[in-house]
This record gives structure tokens, C-alpha cells and sequence, in this order.
């Protein structure tokens, strides 16, 4: 990570905005701890689920997408959970709010989230393909959670700047520069402890603290395919940052997992297909 070079009096402020800015949607961190709990019921899963009506209605929209279920329909919450399970059904619920939560009323800060959300979404997407076609198919929803919240620090970030310019506090005229200097020093800090604020599983606590570590624990592979992915995306410019470059088959992430090249332009053809996705 950089060195702290944003002004301290930035930092402060906006590592004190309260944990309950609207990132996680309650309906969504309930069943999620619902699902922790290992007590739980097909029908006690719709309920909750079904304890918003917006959020229901975009869930549905977004399990009936053909990036979810296909050509299968669904008209309700109860089917999703049991066409899909429980662990999908919350990882769509949780996308679903996150999809609503990335927009703001500021110009420059809605293209930051609406960006933001390509890239995390994408990235859920690719690293469910990629845990389904690396030998890892018990991992896929693991793995879709896992990547969808690798960034979630970055919406924090947004979500407080916006508060601060809202009430004044800082000018609305900021820059990519400073932007993407915040985001470089304070997001996987944020991220932590969002989640870790909301009692989230530590496979994913894991994964927001080392995904851009030069030296990493090689042997979670769950970490690998939320690294791989994530620089799959840079490639195709999925997201805020855009590298073509990349060699993805010569990464340590590809090695580990034993990536051929045939995956990665698969892999690479469906993250450009999430690419106008909407819900």
C-alpha cells in the first residue's frame, strides 16, 4: 500500500463517518446472519427476504437476469431459494442492495459508484465462473461474496465523501487525483471494518486484507480467484483502473490455480458481457 500522503485532516474526517452509512441494506445483513447461524428455514429465508419489497422486486429482477438463473423464471422469493439455495439467495440480496446503494445525487461521485459497481459485481460474477471451473464448485457462492465485497471499502469512501459534501464540511470540487489517493491509502482499512463491524465470516475479512498484498497466503485459494478475477477485470477495463497488458497466464494467481489460457479468454469474454448489465 502507499504511504499516507492525503491530508491527514481528509483522513480523519472520513475515517469517522459512522459504520451505518447506507452500504449494507439490514434485510440483507439479516439473512446473512441468518445464514451464519446455520438456523434457518426455505420459508424463514423468504420471509425475511421479503420484509422489503423493493429489495424483493430487484432481487427477483436480478436471479431472473441471464447472469443468474437463465432461462428459468422465477416469480418468487421462495422459488429463488429453492431453485438456487440459501447462500445465493443472500448473495443476490446483498448484490441487489449494493447495485441501489452505488448512485449518488453528485455528478462526479455517481460515476465513481455506477464504475464501482461494474467492477464489483463483475468481479462476483467471473470468481462464481472461475470457483465452478477450477475444481472448486463447492467455494462458487463463497467465492461470488467474496469478490462482490473485496472493494466494498471504495463504496464506504464514496458514501462518506458524499455525506462531507452534502453538510459542507469538504468542497465538492475534488479531483481523480485525491479520489483515487483515498482510495489507494484508506480502502482495504474500511472495508475491514465495515465487515468486520457487521460480524461477516473471516474467509471474507481475509480476502479485503489481501487482495493487493505483494505477499499473500498462496495457499487460500478462495483469495486466488478473488486476486485473479480482480486483475481480469483491470485487463478489460471493467471498473476504475484499465491495464491491458496484464499477463494474466504468467500470474502467480493462474499458476496456483492451474488456469489455462482457453479459461482466461472465457473468463474475459463474460466479465465484457457484465459490462451493460442491468437490474
Amino acid at each position: 500500500m502507499a504511504t499516507v500522503t492525503i491530508p491527514e485532516t481528509v483522513r480523519k474526517l472520513l475515517a469517522s463517518q459512522p459504520i451505518e452509512l447506507p452500504i449494507f441494506h439490514p434485510v440483507a445483513i439479516k439473512l446473512q446472519q441468518m445464514l451464519s447461524n446455520y438456523d434457518f428455514t426455505v420459508d424463514e429465508v423468504a420471509s425475511v427476504a421479503n420484509q422489503d419489497q423493493a429489495l424483493a422486486s430487484q432481487m427477483l429482477r436480478m436471479a431472473n437476469s441471464p447472469m443468474y438463473m437463465g432461462r428459468s423464471k422465477v416469480a418468487t422469493i421462495r422459488e429463488v431459494v429453492i431453485r438456487l439455495g440459501a447462500q445465493q439467495v443472500i448473495n443476490i440480496a446483498i448484490a441487489a442492495s449494493q447495485a441501489a446503494a452505488h448512485s449518488s445525487s453528485n455528478p462526479t461521485l455517481d460515476s465513481y459508484m455506477k464504475a464501482l459497481w461494474q467492477h464489483s459485481h463483475g468481479c462476483a460474477l467471473g470468481a462464481r465462473w472461475l470457483a465452478l471451473n477450477c475444481g472448486m464448485r463447492g467455494t462458487a457462492d463463497e467465492s461470488y461474496l467474496a469478490a462482490l465485497l473485496h472493494d466494498v471499502g471504495k463504496l464506504y469512501l464514496l458514501k462518506a465523501v458524499e455525506r462531507l459534501v452534502t453538510a459542507g464540511v469538504i468542497s465538492s470540487s475534488f479531483d481523480d487525483e485525491l479520489i483515487m489517493e483515498v482510495f489507494e491509502v484508506m480502502h482495504v482499512e474500511q472495508g475491514l471494518r465495515l465487515v468486520q463491524h457487521w460480524n461477516f465470516p473471516v474467509i471474507y475479512c481475509d480476502v479485503i486484507r489481501c487482495h493487493h498484498n505483494e505477499t499473500w497466503d498462496m495457499v487460500n485459494r478462495l483469495l486466488a480467484i478473488v486476486r485473479f478475477v480482480n486483475l481480469a477485470c483491470h485487463k478489460v477495463g471493467l471498473g476504475l483502473k484499465s491495464d491491458p497488458d496484464l499477463d494474466l497466464l504468467g500470474s502467480q494467481e493462474a499458476e496456483l490455480l492451474d488456469i489455462t489460457d482457453t479459461q482466461i479468454i472465457e473468463l474475459l469474454t463474460l466479465l465484457e458481457e457484465t459490462r451493460d448489465a442491468e437490474f
